[in-house]
């Protein structure tokens, strides 16, 4: 079974590559300033539980066969580039995306959790991580190696949880200061929305150019 020390040493490098800014961190930040601090919540809910599927996905081989199969990559590569697009072409085009209570159609919790979880999984490069990275803390020695990469996604899971609850709540507070200041709230939003196209675009981006 897992050690301690194996234990400590995922749980530091984790933390460390969690709070790596990527498309997941910018969209709880977006929300939880949009919408406040629950659904802000909810998308890093979403983001942490698309970890499991990752996880279930590198146990049974499938971060593999994505990575040994340049097609299968792309495919999933794109639509996870159009996706992160569509997420930020939403944002600009709300009146004032990021001007709390402004928004002409508050995106529901059950909505938000949603797509957090779409967009984790729609990344084939959060499953090329798990695939490079899990195997670094597994004992093949200790026997049950199915079983320690499910404890380590369990904690993935729950750092990440953890982490961007954080970034949620302060995201939600921004949010309250914000609404004092709709006009600055309104650039943020088209800001943010432009960042998420961006990382849309790096995603679809051929490696190496």
């Amino acid at each position: 079974m897992i050690t301690f020390t194996q234990l400590a040493l995922f749980t530091a490098a984790s933390l460390l590559l969690i709070f790596t800014p990527g498309p997941d961190i910018i969209y709880v930040m977006t929300r939880g300033i949009a919408q406040g601090r629950r659904s802000a919540l909810a998308a890093a809910a979403g983001f942490a539980v698309g970890n499991f599927a990752h996880t279930f996905f590198a146990i049974a081989g499938l971060s593999a066969l994505l990575m040994s199969s340049a097609t299968a990559f792309q495919l999933v590569k794109y639509a996870g580039a159009a996706y992160l697009a569509y997420l930020g072409i939403r944002m600009i085009m709300s009146a004032s995306a990021l001007a709390p209570g402004t928004e002409a159609a508050p995106l529901r919790h059950w909505t938000i959790f949603r797509q957090s979880i779409l967009a984790n999984v729609l990344n084939p490069k959060v499953a090329v991580f798990f695939l490079a990275f899990f195997p670094q803390f597994v004992d093949p020695a200790r026997g049950g190696v199915a079983l320690q990469m499910l404890v380590l996604g369990t904690l993935f899971v729950i750092l990440t949880l953890f982490c961007f609850g954080i970034v949620a709540i302060c995201s939600g507070m921004i949010g309250g200061w914000l609404q004092k200041k709709p006009a600055i709230g309104s650039r943020l939003g088209q800001g943010a929305g432009s960042i998420l196209i961006l990382l849309g675009l790096r995603l679809a981006w051929p490696e190496g150019k």
